[in-house]
């Protein structure tokens, strides 16, 4: 056990964490020349084709320093705040951290907040210093912030280059001597965490653990304390580039289990594994629950697969424990989910991965937050909001609460104006200013979460010219004047396009959204109003132009009133239509509400 090692990778996005896990591979020799490839780890189409890390990746490594060999097990995290779940949980699976500064960027927002996770679980921190061989790069100053930030010695900071292999050795070595060995006991009963689970559809659930106390053998009769059920353990091993199974897995250790669950409900991530004949009292603090930022309805396009849709979400819940759902029906989609997300691109993320992987074509309504709603009725107690149709009837509304964050902003001195100027238009407040160095500033605001939900991220990527770093956590809920704004198409309303908006932004939001809808909109044989209403008031309209055949052409000459007949009688045949005829709405439409800046 004293040669065992469990360390994870933290950084801010492409600070190059994935290409160091790669040299630490190829250094160790866990891949052969020909397994090799760039950012080996991140093996989902997804990941290559965006260039990021999605899921913490699991790999173990032997390593002989000193004439002793070692056993490192890396685990490789995310770098996006959507994906901060999948850092808490690797984290809580080891006993070391790399943290990793981009000798080019400095110390962005995203290596703060997860450098704060790894020092709430107690991890001795190595910082490194990448990417020093680029130009632009400026690794003395760089490395005085991380001292500042860390309150470590200069000379403890490691510079490297993932890119060219600088470095590695030093890391390794870093490694072997300043993470502390698990410590655990051998002899007791067996104690394991769930840190992450797969499904494989030909051998069910792949469950991804920890041993902490005891061993787990094969064929052992194992049993998950959290659900209480027990199974024999079919397989177990370690997570090399491919499985490889083994007799037993020893205290202090990463590895695998298969046990032939086919239930995707059945492994909940964070759960105790222990011995069914000597159940251990002493169950593993798990992860805290996830708190989810975003909520949006997903629908399947045919109501006949929601079954499908629900066993497709659980297995997805599986392998992404941030994700949280529960059954909802619409009038306009008819059954479906109401989904909580950690923020826009892990909503983004799971939609493809759904169309992906499990062929399933989904509709999202439009992203929000919940919010608390008190009635006259009842001042005390709370109503849950998570969607605009549980609103209660404004004349028993007495006020509504919405859920503020404070956000922490790291950008260039040259962009403080503009970004000030885009959080005050989203409602902020600024409540500190602070500059780290004479050109970097971090700017501290509260502010409310519905308004960072839709285009917040991307504007302040704009204004900023890419430099700006946001980070956020939530303070609680403050009191707000909100209003449900519904769009009425063809006089009926759309209930996935409600939405509840401040007072100040309805009018201007309603008209945007109704002009969008009428771009997107195809033209019918009838003319189709698009409303945006408050209550019953009207606060914006646009209307879709009909299609219209040209009914007086075989007119030549006479009279006006022959032409008028005409129109008249073509007018009374488009009032009947419209009055039976319904509007399809396009899926662009629903995801085009989001984009109004656009």
């Amino acid at each position: 056990m004293k040669n065992i090692r469990n360390f994870c990778i933290i950084a801010h996005i492409d600070h190059g964490k994935s290409t160091l896990a790669d040299r630490l591979l190829d250094s160790t020799k866990t891949v052969t020349a020909r397994e090799k490839q760039e950012q080996l780890l991140d093996s989902m189409d997804l990941e290559r084709e965006r260039g990021i890390t999605i899921k913490s990746h699991a790999i173990q490594m032997v390593y002989e320093y000193e004439g002793e060999e070692y056993i490192l097990n890396l685990i490789d995290t995310p770098g996006h705040v959507d994906f901060s779940y999948e850092v808490s949980r690797s984290i809580a699976a080891c006993e070391g951290a790399l943290l990793i500064v981009d000798a080019a960027q400095s110390i962005q927002a995203q290596t703060i907040s997860n450098l704060y996770l790894a020092l709430e679980n107690d991890l001795e921190i190595i910082p490194v210093l990448n990417k020093v061989d680029l130009p632009s790069a400026n690794p003395e100053e760089v490395t005085d912030d991380i001292v500042d930030l860390l309150g470590c010695d200069a000379s403890e900071v490691i510079p490297a280059s993932a890119k060219t292999g600088l470095g590695i050795d030093e890391i390794l070595k870093a490694i072997i001597e300043r993470v502390p060995a698990p410590k655990g006991n051998p002899n007791a009963s067996l104690r394991a965490l769930v840190f992450d689970s797969v499904y494989n559809p030909f051998r069910g659930v792949e469950t991804y653990f920890r041993v902490f106390d005891g061993s787990i053998k094969k064929n052992q009769k194992i049993k998950f304390i959290a659900t209480g059920k027990q199974y024999g353990a079919d397989e177990v091993g370690t997570l090399k580039l491919q499985q490889v199974p083994k007799k037993e897995i020893g205290t202090g250790d990463v590895g695998y289990l298969i046990t032939g669950i086919k239930d995707a409900r059945e492994v909940k991530v964070g759960d105790t594994i222990t011995d069914f004949e000597n159940p251990t009292t002493a169950v593993i603090s798990g992860f805290e629950d996830v708190k989810p930022m975003v909520f949006a309805g997903i629908y399947p396009v045919d109501t006949e697969d929601y079954e499908e849709l629900r066993s497709s979400m659980e297995k997805l819940q599986l392998n992404d424990a941030s994700l949280v759902f529960q059954p909802e029906s619409s009038a306009a989609l008819g059954f479906g989910f109401r989904c909580g997300f950690l923020g826009m691109l892990h909503l983004e993320i799971i939609q493809e991965r759904l169309e992906r992987e499990f062929d399933m074509t989904v509709i999202t309504t439009v992203p929000n937050v919940s919010y608390q709603a008190y009635t006259t009725k009842n001042p005390e107690e709370a109503i849950l909001v998570s969607n605009p149709s549980d609103l209660p009837d404004p004349s028993t509304l007495s006020h509504v609460e919405e859920p503020y964050i404070s956000a922490s902003i790291i950008t260039k001195a040259d962009f403080v104006g503009p970004v000030m100027s885009l959080c005050i238009e989203k409602r902020g407040e600024i409540k500190n200013q602070n500059y780290l160095t004479t050109d970097r500033v971090e700017l501290t605001f509260d502010m409310p979460l519905a308004e960072i939900v839709f285009d917040f991220y991307d504007r302040l990527k704009t204004v900023s010219k890419g430099y700006a770093s946001f980070d956020y956590s939530p303070i609680g809920m403050k009191k707000s004047k909100l209003v449900k704004v519904d769009v009425l198409l063809n006089a009926n309303k759309v209930d996935a396009l409600s939405a509840l908006l401040h007072q100040d932004n309805a009018y201007d939001i309603g008209k945007k959204m109704c002009n969008k809808l009428r771009e997107l909109i195809p033209r019918q044989q009838f003319d189709i109003p698009i409303q945006a209403a408050i209550g019953a008031k009207i606060i914006a309209r646009e209307t879709v132009k009909a299609l219209r055949k040209d009914v007086t052409a075989k007119c030549y000459g006479g009279d006006i009133s022959r032409k008028r007949k005409l129109l008249e009688k073509q007018k009374k045949g488009k009032k009947r239509m419209r009055a039976v005829g319904n509007v399809e709405i396009p899926q662009e439409a629903f995801m085009a509400v989001l984009k109004l800046n656009d």
